[in-house]
């Protein structure tokens, strides 16, 4: 079996495969403080919850935008599965074009998620990932699969939770849908700013990329992230929610690289 690790600033999404099947997946803390017997202790209980065991796994594979947690995390894959795990960057031998002028900066959940998407719906795409930051991947696949670019704006949370730290009298609000675009109370004042206001932002930045496409294709929109299933509904341009889609694409790049499991 695989286990997959997208290591994010807030959040660290783990996946395992049998295969090309995503068996059990999980979300923790991204924990700077955790020492690597303690990450070892966490994989280890969420596997054997999940019915598994440390000694099926036979291979794992990382992405990391998350510098300070990544050595302390490996150590404890290697400290609770015995394997050497494999990490994804903008150096790995991936079959995309990073093309951009710095591709070297391009962080590794946008890598795996260009590959994702490119084998998956084999057109041009826009993925949307809606983490700690929203990021909007371009990728276009005439030729072979490629990063163009796109956009890196305030994630959802990081919004809500600035907007109540910097002001005295707002409250720390649920983000739960809205139903009027006229709040009658503060928190759901808040809310239409942060949800609808997000969405109005997809929507609007999607419109601007379309325009300004490199070819005549229309590229299909997609979500994917922790809070893709908040957002989305609420977006007239997202067509699909793909929530596991930079898991699938570890898997993919795990593959690419030689990892057997």
């Amino acid at each position: 079996m695989l286990l997959a690790f997208d290591i994010g600033n807030t959040e660290t999404t783990v996946g395992l495969f049998a295969g090309d099947r995503l068996a059990a997946h999980w979300r923790l803390h991204s924990t700077p403080q955790r020492t690597p017997d303690e990450w070892a202790a966490v994989f280890t209980a969420h596997l054997t919850q999940a019915g598994h065991s440390t000694q099926e796994i036979r291979a794992a594979v990382v992405a990391s935008v998350a510098p300070t947690i990544t050595q302390s995390l490996c150590d404890g894959i290697e400290a609770a599965t015995t394997r050497q795990p494999l990490l994804v960057d903008a150096r790995s031998k991936l079959p995309i074009v990073l093309d951009v002028d710095e591709p070297l900066t391009v962080g590794a959940d946008r890598i795996v998620n260009t590959l994702a998407a490119a084998q998956l719906f084999k057109k041009d795409t826009i993925v949307v990932d809606f983490g700690t930051a929203t990021t909007f991947d371009c990728i276009t696949v005439a030729g072979g699969a490629r990063f163009i670019g796109g956009v890196i704006m305030p994630g959802l949370r990081t919004a809500s939770d600035e907007l109540v730290r910097k002001t005295a009298k707002l409250p720390a609000t649920e983000l739960l849908p809205p139903t009027h675009a006229i709040g009658r109370r503060t928190e759901d004042c808040i809310r239409v700013g942060v949800l609808w206001g997000a969405a109005d932002a997809v929507d609007g930045l999607v419109r601007r990329i379309r325009a300004e496409w490199p070819s005549r294709n229309t590229p299909m929109v997609v979500a994917t992230g922790g809070l893709a299933g908040l957002v989305a509904p609420l977006c007239n341009e997202i067509e699909s929610v793909h929530p596991d889609l930079t898991l699938v694409g570890l898997r993919i790049a795990a593959a690419e690289l030689g990892l057997q499991w």
